[in-house]
């Protein structure tokens, strides 16, 4: 196989002219779109396995538990292995051969793959407002929050953080008002409702550290590429927490990674499965976001490819930024269906010896109609391609194989173990617990004081009004700080219901993750 490209399978009357997809284009993006059991993560897993053969690390999700057969080498005893040899015939693949690749397995969740996590002041308000679905005022509330933290020095690490920060700012609502607007109570109890739901759904697992370093994703093994395999057939059950954590991700590898122009191989390929749950009623500004990472990312050597059963699920701006193409079978039942169908077969660049509108409905399980970039990154001709078989095992490992592969992991151990480290909730706690102990000993100091001393000072300080025990303690009350008062109300919050709350479902993730 040629160093710089990679077969993806054979095209042409017979199948028998072998399709490549150039490594040198292939960080401008790609598309693998077709119907449900049309052959798509197939195409995936072969695409996964090209580019770790050429020393090209991949993060992929997967959501059907099908993709962590890459670990494992396939055997001829599988029951497509005739088929499978047939079709390497065909394709001319003399080099064929089963066998595993360095896989590692991820999970939100932590129980099929080594924890992933970020921090809530990373991940940042916009995509926190996608994740909990907020309107445009309760994201400018989200907002205002974050910016309170970074002024206040109170680092939000992970939900408990972020849940008691948001106490604290609708206790001081007129004092952050004077200088950021107002802050209505009611969208910040719509925000902690909707945390609440998010913890309940496992989502504060996401949160907390030690945070994914992108070193570990983008690293080889022997030379090959590491595959990255996200756990994601618990995680779809939240599909907007899917969707903001890849997000998040790409982000992430946007800001972090260095310029690097037009590598001859990409530094990572970036796999985007179910990508229409990233658009389904996105605001402007996310579609906005996605189309300048999606524009921009090349030139830090990264290539995204979008999974989705039909290319209109990607908004335009988006999908003609993706210059490498798999179309499987899409089916034609509606109006809808067809008017899709067409606009596909017209991003193709045509081939005068078959008709891609009609090619695009007849290909079977296992075939497309593809497109790669060529020299000077013009769009190749649109061929009906057969696509190569897998030289991974077809179909999900067993748990205790997955479970051999974690513990085998050069990085085992490092993301196992949760640090809780001193961030906002411990801050504005002992801030709470300070300003209550003071105003109680005031308290106490007063209950002390004897009746003469009492009438002593009210007579120093005779305003022409009877000072009674109550009005004394009033202007004594007075006198505290703001931050004093905050803090007692902050608190008492605390130690009430919100509060236990928080503790009960923090501490039921830290023991869930040992």
């Amino acid at each position: 196989m040629d160093t710089q490209t990679l077969i993806v399978g054979g095209g042409g009357e017979n199948y028998e002219t072998q399709q490549h997809l150039r490594l040198d284009y292939a960080n401008r993006h790609g598309l693998i779109a077709g119907a449900t059991g049309t052959g798509k993560t197939v195409t995936l897993q072969i695409l996964a396995e090209g580019f770790s053969r050429a020393g090209v690390p991949v993060f992929l999700s997967d959501v059907k538990g099908d993709l962590s057969g890459l670990a494992k080498a396939g055997t001829e005893t599988h029951k497509l292995h005739d088929a499978f040899m047939k079709r390497v015939g065909t394709i001319g693949l003399d080099d064929f051969a089963y066998e595993t690749f360095p896989v590692c397995f991820w999970d939100l969740y932590g129980d099929q793959g080594h924890p992933v996590r970020t921090t809530v002041a990373e991940m940042g308000p916009l995509l926190i407002s996608r994740m909990l679905e907020l309107t445009e005022a309760q994201e400018g509330v989200l907002n205002i929050a974050f910016r309170v933290a970074d002024e206040q020095g109170l680092p939000l690490l992970d939900l408990k953080d972020l849940q008691s920060l948001l106490v604290w700012v609708g206790e001081s609502t007129d004092q952050i008002g004077l200088r950021y607007g107002y802050v209505s109570k009611q969208s910040l109890g719509t925000i902690q409702r909707r945390l609440l739901v998010l913890e309940n759904q496992g989502g504060a697992k996401l949160f907390g550290e030690p945070a994914l370093a992108l070193s570990d994703i983008m690293a080889t093994d022997a030379g090959r590429g590491r595959i990255n395999v996200l756990a994601a057939d618990k995680l779809m059950n939240s599909p907007k927490l899917y969707a903001t954590f890849l997000l998040w991700l790409l982000s992430e590898l946007f800001e972090e990674l260095p310029e690097v122009g037009d590598p001859d191989k990409p530094k990572l390929v970036f796999f985007f499965d179910e990508a229409h749950l990233l658009f389904d009623g996105a605001p402007k500004v996310l579609v906005d976001k996605v189309e300048q990472v999606a524009r921009l990312i090349r030139s830090k050597g990264v290539g995204v490819y979008f999974i989705t059963q039909n290319p209109a699920d990607v908004p335009e701006d988006i999908l003609g930024q993706l210059g490498n193409r798999i179309q499987h079978a899409l089916r034609a039942f509606t109006a809808k269906d067809k008017k899709a169908l067409k606009l596909a077969a017209e991003t193709y660049r045509e081939n005068p010896a078959f008709d891609i509108e009609d090619a695009i409905m007849q290909v079977g399980v296992g075939e497309a109609v593809t497109s790669f970039l060529e020299n000077k990154g013009i769009p190749g001709i649109a061929e009906r391609t057969l696509i190569r078989p897998p030289s991974s095992q077809l179909g999900p490992i067993t748990k205790s194989e997955r479970q051999g592969v974690i513990d085998g992991s050069p990085i085992a151990g490092k993301y196992e173990h949760i640090i809780d480290r001193a961030s906002a909730f411990e801050t504005l706690t002992k801030r709470a617990e300070e300003a209550a102990k003071a105003a109680e000993e005031a308290e106490a100091r007063e209950e002390e004081m004897s009746v003469a001393e009492r009438e002593y000072q009210s007579g120093r300080k005779y305003t022409g009004t009877k000072v009674t025990r109550s009005t004394s303690r009033t202007t004594r009350k007075a006198t505290n700080t703001i931050g004093a008062e905050i803090g007692k109300l902050v608190i008492k919050e605390l130690k009430g219901t919100t509060g236990r709350r928080i503790v009960r479902g923090i501490l039921g993730g830290l023991f869930k993750g040992r």
